[in-house]
């Protein structure tokens, strides 16, 4: 058999050498592209996770997380999240929508992953931690190459009354 760890010595400290991330700021627009998307749940509640990867510009490479509540009980807010999901489809090509269908994990894999679009991130503060949302989506077409912050001074997103992003 042969031993998983090879000939790495283990050591009393370890750091990974990771940075520590600023926020994207307020209201920039990015290209970016849904780099994986699953079906995941929490608390009972499920919803569609989304990893979309930055293209291109002083961001590129991170990460922003997404998630789609297109099942919350809250038929309003389910709604904007099935509104969400099916522009972000439209922009992949729209093969989401012709299934008929719940996609599957794999369907939304297969049908929204390395398709590029424009996304605008705002920030979320709760409870002294903060990270970016996505707000809006578009097409990539006409934004090759956008990555601008807008003159304006930060907004905080409007939570909900329970504190959820409202995607």
């Amino acid at each position: 058999m042969i031993n998983f760890f090879g000939n790495t010595e283990a050591a009393a400290t370890f750091d990974s050498g990771a940075k520590s991330f600023e926020d994207i700021p307020d209201n920039t627009q990015l290209m970016a592209c849904v780099t994986d998307a699953k079906w995941d749940d929490y608390e009972g509640e499920e919803y569609i996770n989304l990893t979309w990867t930055v293209l291109d510009g002083d961001y590129k490479n991170r990460k922003v997380f997404q998630k789609i509540k297109c099942k919350n009980s809250d038929t309003g807010k389910a709604q904007k999240a099935l509104r969400m999901l099916a522009t972000i489809d439209k922009n992949a090509g729209g093969e989401l929508m012709r299934l008929g269908t719940e996609p599957s994990s794999d369907d939304l894999n297969m049908h929204l992953s390395n398709k590029p679009m424009a996304i605008k991130v705002l920030i979320w503060e709760i409870n002294g931690k903060s990270g970016n949302w996505i707000c809006a989506v578009s097409p990539a077409s006409g934004s090759a190459g956008v990555q601008h912050i807008a003159a304006s001074t930060p907004s905080a997103p409007a939570f909900d009354d329970d504190g959820e992003i409202p995607f």
